[in-house]
């Protein structure tokens, strides 16, 4: 049985778990970090604040997000394969955004911070066994399981690049 219908997740999220190139986690989380700095290698520098659209995200602002939500990400995988009992809020990615400053960073810089936060990821799911990655707590009202993070995290940045290609270049 593949370990991607074990995973338990809000219906949001399936589409994020369906993205993950892998049934392997570790793999799909290496997979796509290289897939996806390969892409930004790519990116011409006047591109770094360009949107698509009114009121979209500018690539620079969207790497900030990638980076903000596998952080998030991984502190719930951590959170859940640890016992914790709590339930975790949910995070509105949109106000993050709106309060996040990101005019004046580094673009390199910025995916310095990508690649050792991936770095950080993979290594949390290499840790981890069969046990912890079936580990169920509830996320914003909703149960979500270890392994569906982690799968989560490899998908969702799958979904940026796919909008990426189609909206941005």
């Amino acid at each position: 049985m593949s370990a991607k219908l074990l995973a338990i997740a809000a219906p949001f999220y399936h589409r994020y778990i369906e993205l993950a190139p892998l049934a392997d986690i570790v793999k799909s989380l290496k997979e796509n970090e290289k897939t996806f700095l390969q892409l930004m290698k790519k990116l011409p520098a006047k591109k770094q604040d360009y949107a698509y659209a009114e009121g979209k995200w500018t690539i620079r602002e969207m790497l900030q997000h990638i980076i903000d939500a596998e952080r998030v990400f991984a502190f719930r995988a951590v959170w859940i394969a640890r016992k914790s009992n709590t339930e975790l809020p949910g995070f509105d990615e949109n106000q993050w955004a709106a309060d996040m400053r990101v005019g004046d960073r580094d673009f390199g810089d910025m995916l310095k911070e990508f690649k050792h936060l991936r770095k950080s990821t993979i290594a949390l799911f290499d840790s981890l066994d069969q046990e912890e990655l079936l580990r169920t707590g509830i996320v914003n009202g909703n149960a979500v399981n270890v392994a569906a993070i982690g799968y989560i995290c490899a998908g969702h940045i799958v979904h940026h690049m796919h909008i990426l290609r189609e909206r941005y270049w």
